[in-house]
Formats: C-alpha cells, sequence, structure tokens
C-alpha cells in the first residue's frame, strides 16, 4: 500500500491504494468517476485516456503510483461553469459519436493533439487518434469533430 496524493479534475486527492492498482481503476473505483472507460484492458483501445500533466495517457497502462504528484483531468474535468468543452461541443455538433464508448478517449485525445498541432489536416488528425479505436462511426463524423474544434483548444 502507499499513499496517493495528486489533483484529479483540479481537486486534491489523498487515498492510499495497492501498489498494482491501475490508474483507470482508481479513477472509476476509489474516485467514482465513471466517464473514463476500460475497453479492452490491453492499452489497444483508448477508451481510457485521460490527461496526466496534461499529456495523453492510456489510464489502463499506467499505475496510479506512477500518477502520484501528478494533475489529472478526466473527461468529468474538462466542463467549466456549466460549459462543454470546446472539443466536446465539436463532437455533439459534428456527431461524432454513436454508441460513446470511445468518446471519453477519443475527446481527450483530440484535445491533446490540437494543442501540439493548430491547424492539422485530416492525414494528421487521423494518424493523432490512431490509438483510438471506434467499431461504431467510421471514424468520419470523428474527423470531422476534430477539424471544428480547430482554433478553439
Amino acid at each position: 500500500m502507499m499513499k496517493l496524493s495528486l489533483k484529479v479534475n483540479g481537486k486534491k486527492i489523498e487515498k492510499e491504494v495497492d501498489d498494482n492498482t491501475l490508474l483507470v481503476s482508481f479513477i472509476r473505483e476509489n474516485l467514482n468517476l465513471t466517464g473514463t472507460h476500460v475497453g479492452c484492458d490491453t492499452s489497444q483501445c483508448g477508451s481510457c485516456v485521460v490527461h496526466v500533466n496534461g499529456k495523453s495517457v492510456k489510464s489502463c497502462a499506467m499505475f496510479a503510483a506512477d500518477a502520484n504528484g501528478s494533475e489529472v483531468t478526466t473527461i468529468e474535468g474538462l466542463e467549466k461553469d456549466g460549459k462543454l468543452h470546446p472539443v466536446q461541443e465539436s463532437f455533439k455538433k459534428h456527431h461524432g459519436l454513436q454508441c460513446g464508448y470511445c468518446t471519453p478517449g477519443m475527446v481527450m485525445s483530440s484535445i491533446d493533439l490540437l494543442k501540439s498541432h493548430k491547424n492539422p489536416t485530416e492525414e494528421e488528425i487521423r494518424k493523432g487518434l490512431e490509438g483510438n479505436i471506434c467499431r461504431c462511426t467510421g471514424y468520419q463524423n470523428i474527423v470531422a469533430s476534430v477539424k471544428g474544434a480547430i482554433g478553439k483548444v
């Protein structure tokens, strides 16, 4: 066991966790933030993506202990003053979701992509989202959603 101290969605958290607790499990089971999904348990699908110190991380492939002292943002932490994040708004506007299972990871990865690529091409968007799998949409509307958020992140 270890005492974990970190900020999650701007809130300071201190909890005891087993050394082998995955970050995704800590987020879902200890903090009851269920927007971060577990899709594959092998870090292939990207439905568990969160931001750790501003960078996209597959939380099913990271121990909670490795996030000690970090700032973690989940999909729930994107809303500000009752308003969706611009990428969330764009996903809504461009119908970038279907079943919604991959959507939190797609949104989190898209935000990171748009922070590092201010005006990405369609090819750069597709390349930037390669680690995220959607089994429903065919990706067209997801790409349109990312394009719609260009300049707003």
